[in-house]
């Protein structure tokens, strides 16, 4: 990806890149996953197992995998599904992807609480307070988890309610994630199943993001 480093002076003052983010650039993923966890990854798992999370574990700066996508760099991605799954085709794969993908925020920082959101040479800001989280049951019967946070500045003009979903029921530094953004209401944004803007980090290349979704 280009380098934007100019852009997150705004995060703190200073531009602060995470040792977690670093750490992802090295393909150092943290602890394993546990038995656990791995089951919560793969939409299995007790409600009661569900744990609150501070903001602090999607802490770095994160890009957004919309632009490989239409690059055609993950096009083994689609390929490999299809070979799995022929259900679909490579090409009905990849259109499903491009609708979840779609986003113009190229990059997203988070730090201390606030988040950056850059769309081109624009950018906003708000701090975010957690609002809990969801447990949603989706058609496959697989289960996932939501967790909420809420801009209350009213001033700014960042989205004032975002969801993260990265696979992951409980505290544990993120690897990848889904999010949903958007200023009508949690709610609204829970019933949103078919856009689901995706970000790894930053640090990562265009290689190293390709090799984690055929082999992660």
């Amino acid at each position: 990806m280009k380098n934007h480093a100019g852009k997150w002076i705004g995060i703190a003052g200073t531009l602060l890149i995470s040792q977690q983010a670093l750490a992802h650039g090295t393909h150092a993923h943290g602890k394993p996953l546990s038995a656990m966890e791995q089951k919560a990854a793969e939409g299995i798992f007790a409600d009661s197992d569900v744990k609150d999370r501070p903001l602090s574990d999607w802490d770095g700066i994160w890009q957004s995998v919309y632009p490989l996508l239409k690059s055609g760099e993950l096009d083994p991605v689609w390929q490999k599904k299809a070979q799995q799954d022929n259900s679909k085709t490579a090409e009905q794969y990849k259109a499903y992807y491009r609708k979840g993908y779609a986003t113009d925020v190229d990059t997203i920082g988070i730090e201390n609480g606030v988040m950056e959101f850059h769309v081109g040479d624009k950018s906003s800001a708000c701090h975010y307070h957690y609002s809990g989280h969801k447990i949603l049951t989706y058609t496959s019967g697989k289960k996932g988890v939501r967790y909420l946070f809420e801009c209350q500045d009213a001033s700014s003009t960042a989205p004032k309610y975002v969801q993260f979903s990265d696979h992951t029921i409980g505290p544990r530094k993120s690897a990848h994630f889904h999010i949903f953004m958007g200023n009508a209401s949690q709610q609204a944004l829970l019933a949103e199943m078919d856009n689901w803007p995706t970000y790894y980090p930053y640090q990562m290349s265009n290689a190293q993001v390709l090799d984690e979704m055929l082999h992660h």
